[in-house]
């Protein structure tokens, strides 16, 4: 018997050291799981029907999608070769870095953003070079274009980043890519781009073909409600998404979920009245949470980010203790879902209490 807990063979040891992706934390029985920025929502109409009739788990799927990369085609007004289908926007995320970066590259993008970035430029063979965000949590656009060099591969920009909320504007975004080397490629990360309610965000879906080097990224996993099938989707130039194709793990987006995706969008109507209902929440949550006195960065996901510093730690236990499940990173702050609409006064009583524990000039605080 041996405490040695070291494989038996040679890893690469950038992965020996990397941790594992740590999914939400569960919430406790009778709790909310605001967690992991699910759609609070039961499944649309129509989906759970289409999952049941996608019943033939002895086939392989469509390798391509191609019913559905037909629709989201339609939809955006693109053909279908320039629609590329992924088991989740990661998914996606992980096929374009290791097409286009390798040992020796670089990989921009902000800190802090969304968690998995880091580890997938590490497997790709890759190095990451972080640009911190501006201290109201919005990527500082001009700085990334400048932390660009001859090693860069890849720019990754989150619109509303992930976690703390802020978008990057539509003019902001020219001007990036104006400054960034046409051999880059950009990849615009729009996962909760249907929360978005400012008019001056970005909006990747009128960029299309204005940019040979730019890929939006999209998922179904999130206003769409279909996180536990795993669905995203990549809209961009022909010769771009073939390489994140041939990076891809074959047959990874299963017939249930490429069923479920056809059948959300048929749903749109009641995926719009549902996404209001939680813009209009997260306006409350905002509000409340500054009412009692923390500081919340303009959130235009479905989640808000608390920045409690050294606070973290401790506020995300008293969440817990109320029945409360949120994203910490530990030493920076919390990321709180909006979630069912029961759960919103326990976070507002909550927040009080995080208040109280806060020290007297702590950032996270409110400054009237």
């Amino acid at each position: 018997m041996t405490d040695d807990l070291r494989p038996p063979v040679r890893l690469r040891p950038e992965i020996a050291a990397l941790p594992a992706y740590r999914q939400g934390r569960p919430a406790a029985s009778g709790g909310y799981k605001l967690s992991s920025n699910e759609n609070p929502f039961p499944p649309l109409p129509g989906v759970l029907e289409a999952v049941a009739r996608a019943n033939e788990v002895n086939r392989y799927p469509d390798a391509s999608a191609a019913e559905l990369r037909e629709r989201l085609a339609e939809r955006f007004g693109v053909a279908p070769d320039e629609v590329h289908v992924g088991a989740g926007s990661v998914s996606l995320l992980a096929q374009f870095i290791a097409a286009a970066a390798g040992p020796g590259d670089e990989v921009v993008y902000a800190w802090r953003s969304f968690e998995a970035y880091p580890g997938l430029v590490t497997v790709a063979g890759a190095t990451s070079r972080t640009v911190p965000l501006l201290p109201d949590g919005r990527h500082d656009l001009e700085a990334m274009a400048a932390a660009v060099t001859d090693r860069t591969r890849v720019v990754l920009v989150c619109s509303p980043n992930n976690p703390t909320g802020c978008v990057v504007t539509a003019a902001e975004f020219d001007r990036f890519l104006a400054a960034v080397p046409s051999d880059v490629l950009v990849l615009l990360d729009e996962a909760y781009v249907e929360f978005v309610r400012d008019p001056e965000a970005v909006d990747g879906a009128r960029l299309i073909g204005r940019h040979p080097n730019l890929v939006l990224l999209r998922t179904f996993s999130k206003a769409w409600g279909l996180a536990g099938l795993r669905l995203g989707y990549a809209i961009g130039p022909v010769g771009l998404l073939d390489a994140a194709r041939a990076a891809a793990i074959p047959l990874s987006v299963t017939a249930a979920a490429q069923a479920a995706g056809l059948a959300a969008l048929d749903a749109e109507s009641a995926l719009a009245e549902r996404v209001d209902a939680i813009v209009e929440r997260r306006g409350r949550v905002a509000e409340g949470l500054a009412d009692r006195g923390l500081r919340v960065p303009h959130a235009e996901g479905n989640f808000v980010w608390l920045p409690l510093g050294p606070a973290t730690d401790e506020a995300a236990e008293l969440l817990h203790a109320a029945g409360l499940s949120a994203r910490a990173f530990s030493g920076d702050g919390i990321r709180v879902s909006i979630g069912e609409e029961e759960s919103v006064d326990k976070l507002l009583t909550a927040a009080a209490e995080i208040v109280r524990i806060l020290p007297e000039g702590s950032l996270a605080r409110r400054i009237d």
